[in-house]
């Protein structure tokens, strides 16, 4: 069994898994990071190796009791992947961008995949039918773009995510709705478009926090999941395991 461990920008997200079946899985704060690690060794004592991916600051104390307790991978740009990485430059991308296309080479070999993560970021990942990394896109997410308007502007207020009754407000609320909902969808379905038009057989995979708000809005043809990433990283973890 295998522990993996994705600490992001907002939550930390805990997963166990039993080959590839995910089995368990918990978001958590850090401050109960300790306290779930004891709760995956009291009741899934078989767990031996674990993976740790962050795109946040993770005290070296959690890391160290982590390893203390499984076979432990730390995941960085050096750790081998299961595909050709052609970004230019490999020590400033995302680590958890390398985990959903890891996800994407496990789950769709030989086809070409736009992985689309919306989160505190959106990021946009391709890889192609030789399993070749080409690289993406980043843009602000949901709430980093109503935070955003808030705090770059005098007057406008701090918005919590709701569905716009029209694309035109008619008040200003209306219109900050219209502005990242709208915005962000129209830019999601731009992006898709514009691949599919120099990828014909694309294979699309929405994931992140905002992948349900996002995937009853767009068009079809997009596999949603949540749990691509923790699933991404589970591969790595064997990959490197059996390599």
């Amino acid at each position: 069994m295998n522990l993996v461990i994705d600490v992001g920008n907002t939550y930390t997200k805990i997963g166990v898994f039993e080959l590839s079946k995910i089995i368990y899985q918990n978001r958590i704060d850090q401050d109960n990071f300790k306290e779930e690690i004891e709760k995956v060794k009291k009741e899934y004592p078989l767990v031996a190796n674990a993976i740790i991916s962050s795109v946040s600051y993770l005290n070296d104390e959690f890391v160290q009791y982590v390893k203390i307790n499984f076979n432990t991978l730390v995941l960085d740009h050096l750790v081998k992947m299961p595909f050709k990485n052609l970004y230019e430059t490999p020590e400033t991308l995302g680590i958890d961008r390398l985990a959903l296309v890891a996800g994407a080479v496990n789950q769709f070999s030989n086809k070409d995949v736009l992985i689309i993560d919306a989160g505190t970021c959106v990021t946009y990942d391709f890889k192609n039918k030789e399993e070749e990394y080409l690289g993406g896109a980043i843009s602000p997410g949901i709430r980093l773009r109503y935070q955003s308007l808030h705090d770059f502007t005098a007057k406008l207020p701090l918005l919590q995510l709701t569905t716009p009754r029209n694309h035109v407000g008619k008040t200003t609320k209306d219109a900050i709705h219209s502005g990242v909902v709208f915005g962000i969808l129209h830019e999601i379905n731009g992006v898709i478009e514009e691949y599919c038009n120099i990828y014909p057989d694309l294979t699309v995979i929405l994931t992140g926090g905002d992948a349900h708000f996002l995937s009853k809005r767009l068009k079809n043809g997009i596999f949603a999941t949540s749990n691509f990433l923790l699933e991404g990283l589970n591969y790595i973890l064997a990959f490197n395991n059996n390599k």
